[in-house]
This record gives C-alpha cells, structure tokens and sequence, in this order.
C-alpha cells in the first residue's frame, strides 16, 4: 500500500514556476513508477509526465516537454514536478500516482494516487 499526498500548488502568474511535491508512505516507493496527471474543469484528467523506478528515465507530453520536468529522491520517498513559463492552459488539479503497468501514460496503468492539488495560472 502506498499513500500519496501532493504540495506545492498554488496561484502564478504566466510564465511564472512552481514545484510541485508528492510524498509517499511506506518502504516500496522506489519499486513503483511514479507519474504526474492533471485534470481541468471539463475535461479528462490527462498524463503529464512519468519517472522510472530509479529516475533513470522520463517522459513527457508534449504540451508540457521543455517545461516542466519530472524528478525523484527515492531516499525522501519523494518525486516532484518544476513547471516553469507556466501558461493559462496548465490551470488543472496535478495528481501524482504510483504505478508499474504499461503504458505509463495511461492513468489506468496506476495502482495509487494522491489528493491532489491545485494549479491556476493567470494571464
């Protein structure tokens, strides 16, 4: 079992950053893959970005590539997301997940999310 609660959210400006945190419990978070959706008001909840069990490896979507980026410090049970030049668009609430199934860009591949928080970006 696994449990996840996020941090960092907030009100910025565009083109501003945030840091998003998810801390997990419990001693296997360095066994899962750990990824970042977000949902808009309207709209599915979609992948942003995925981190391999050791970090090794990332992915992104498009709308967020060269943006955002996806880390992890498996010796703080902890992976984050830095956003910068953060526009309108990005407004949603950011989940993080844990997960081992395949495709990693698939929410359905996530065993465990967190809560949740949320993001709102200003023109």
């Amino acid at each position: 079992q696994v449990q996840l609660v996020e941090s960092g959210g907030g009100l910025v400006q565009a083109g501003g950053s945030l840091r998003l945190s998810c801390a997990a419990s419990g001693r296997t978070f360095s066994s899962y893959a750990m990824g970042w959706f977000r949902q808009a008001p309207g709209k599915e909840r979609e992948f942003v970005a995925r981190i391999w069990r050791n970090g090794g490896s990332t992915y992104y979507a498009d709308s967020v590539r060269g943006r955002f980026t996806i880390s992890r410090d498996n010796a703080k049970n902890t992976v984050y997301l830095q956003m910068n030049s953060l526009k309108p668009e990005d407004t949603a609430v950011y989940y993080c997940a844990a997960g081992n199934s395949y495709p990693l860009i698939d929410s359905g591949a996530y065993d465990y999310w967190g809560q949740g928080t949320q993001v709102t970006v200003s023109s």
